[in-house]
């Protein structure tokens, strides 16, 4: 279902450097691999050049390394829940999140539902019709206009999500351009899903607690997110996040630290390829 008016966008610069940073990973690293993901760079088809952009750039890397870490965990987390039984996944800020085609064995499985902004969405459903991928039946886009108010949740429903039924609702690397009312907002709806149901959630610490090699970095992602019109707004320390899932209504709430996941998936790599820690990090909890 389109929204009113809508016109056709292409991805905003974050979704286009997360899948490109998911690239460089498979084309810059040493295997094994964390994550391979080779289907975001064919829906980008970036210039010849592209590993050349400054964004790409050798002080890019723990991003990079935080970027996979964060993926890798989900969709670990993805095959868990599937394996007990859970049969709908919602990825809220979908951008060119490309589960489905790379993980069809697992996705065809569940019910997947990509909520996004309708513009990018589309031209992302064209993307994948053009390069054969298609829109299986076990895959639901839900075009949400948060710019003009519309709810995540009220169209979700229209897209055929079950609210009787289980499901891991993921949300990344959008936190941080929210309030903290409509952060508590989407909390609070995910608590009213039944047992068994998992959400995760990334969320930026307060700049001045990063690891001072990579403090700087990070005030320029702030500087380039304020400079295109979506600054961040939103940062929690752990126990802040923490608090803010327990008055959700939320239960079994965990704080996985960028420096737990650099133990899960990077402690034995020898290139230097590891995320940040105290960065971007996640809140995990369930109903």
């Amino acid at each position: 279902m389109r929204e009113p008016h809508q016109q056709i966008a292409t991805p905003d610069d974050t979704a286009v450097r997360v899948a490109l940073w998911r690239a460089l990973h498979l084309q810059a690293d040493a295997p094994p691999h964390v994550f391979e993901d080779e289907v975001g760079l064919k829906l980008v088809a970036p210039d010849a050049g592209w590993r050349s952009r400054p964004d790409m750039g050798p002080f890019t890397k723990p991003f990079r390394a935080s970027i996979l870490g964060r993926a890798r965990f989900i969709e670990d987390l993805v095959a868990e829940k599937v394996a007990d039984g859970v049969g709908q996944y919602v990825i809220l800020g979908a951008g060119l999140d490309t589960f489905a085609q790379r993980r069809a064995e697992l996705a065809s499985g569940l019910r997947v539902f990509e909520v996004d902004q309708p513009g990018a969405q589309e031209w992302k459903r064209r993307r994948l019709v053009d390069l054969g991928f298609g829109i299986p039946s076990f895959l639901r886009f839900v075009p949400v206009d948060f710019e003009a108010g519309y709810g995540w949740w009220e169209r979700l429903l229209e897209a055929g999500f079950d609210a009787g039924r289980p499901a891991l609702v993921a949300s990344t690397g959008v936190s941080m351009y929210l309030t903290k009312p409509a952060i508590m907002a989407t909390l609070r709806q995910v608590a009213t899903l039944p047992p068994s149901s998992t959400f995760v959630m990334s969320f930026l610490l307060p700049i001045e607690m990063a690891d001072p090699e990579v403090r700087f970095g990070m005030e320029r992602a702030a500087e380039g997110a304020r400079a295109s019109g979506t600054p961040f707004i939103s940062f929690f320390t752990p126990t802040e996040v923490l608090a803010l899932g327990r008055e959700a209504g939320l239960r079994n709430i965990q704080h996985v630290s960028a420096a737990a996941l650099g133990q899960q998936y990077f402690a034995d790599r020898t290139d230097g390829l590891r995320p940040p820690n105290n960065s971007e990090e996640l809140l995990v909890a369930s109903t």
